[in-house]
């Protein structure tokens, strides 16, 4: 049998008055309904599909891209709540059960909530979880301090924004690493700046310590070469105007311009840096 909720590049094997079937090289089949069929098509062709569960619980393709797969973490709306749970869009025709079990808190029609994708192994059907803390483990580390790291952005807490990392791993974003505006579903690149005995983790959106100095003097240089070799902005600055034109911290700034002057490549003036 085809894995559900995955994606699958199978070969046209007939056509057939609903659809298509199609075959892996194990003989595994699934049908692809005639609402999915592409313009033009010859028998061994090659499709990428999704593969679910339809409306009567059977194992059906599909072309359209879901907003999540199995194992994966989405931002999605909740368009229905019945006596049983919740139902999300994830950009199918079936919408995607949350049952009640499974809901961090009481979910409402028309909001949106990070939610998990996985198999109910008792129903064999695909569900989601608000819970998603209940789907990352932080017993092995599989990242390194300075190590680049895909981070969604999961809630806000006391000290900063918790963050998942890699889809596998929680973190912490302390309020005083951000720079920008974040929303729950937020994806962006960041960093490791700590791991720690306990199995927690500390994560920047910038690179930490030292590596942070070489991108931002380079950013620094690019926009001096955009703008004619000038920026009004010095040590005096706000932080609000550096973040608005560098999107850097101020911190961060200030290395960068004193690694340029050093190096001789920009002189510091009471109005703004200039290239040399």
């Amino acid at each position: 049998m085809l894995a559900i909720g995955e994606y699958h590049t199978l070969k046209i094997d007939r056509d057939t008055e609903p659809g298509l079937f199609l075959k892996d090289d194990d003989e595994n089949e699934v049908l692809l309904p005639n609402k999915y069929k592409p313009e033009s098509f010859e028998l061994g062709d090659e499709i990428e599909v999704f593969v679910y569960l339809d409306h009567e619980e059977r194992p059906v393709a599909t072309t359209l891209k879901p907003f999540v797969k199995l194992d994966e973490f989405g931002y999605l709306k909740c368009v229905e709540v019945s006596d049983i749970g919740a139902f999300m869009d994830w950009g199918l025709e079936k919408h995607l059960f949350v049952p009640f079990k499974e809901q961090a808190s009481k979910m409402r029609k028309g909001d949106r909530y990070l939610v998990f994708c996985y198999l109910d192994e008792l129903t064999g059907r695909l569900a989601g979880s608000s819970k998603v803390n209940n789907f990352l483990d932080n017993s092995e580390l599989t990242v390194e301090p300075f190590e680049k790291v895909n981070l969604i952005v999961s809630n806000p807490t006391d000290l900063g924004w918790n963050v998942i990392i890699n889809e596998l791993h929680q973190g912490l974003l302390y309020n005083a690493e951000v720079f920008q505006n974040l929303h729950t579903g937020d994806r962006l690149e960041g960093y490791i700046k700590k791991t720690r005995p306990d199995g927690k983790i500390d994560v920047t959106l910038q690179r930490p310590g030292y590596r942070s100095i070489e991108p931002n003097a380079q950013e620094i240089l690019s926009l001096l070469e955009v703008k004619g070799g000038f920026l009004p902005l010095t040590d005096k600055s706000s932080p609000e105007e550096i973040q608005e034109q560098l999107h850097m911290s101020k911190k961060s700034f200030k290395r960068a311009i004193g690694s340029l002057y050093k190096q001789r490549i920009v002189d510091l003036k009471d109005n703004g840096i200039y290239l040399k």
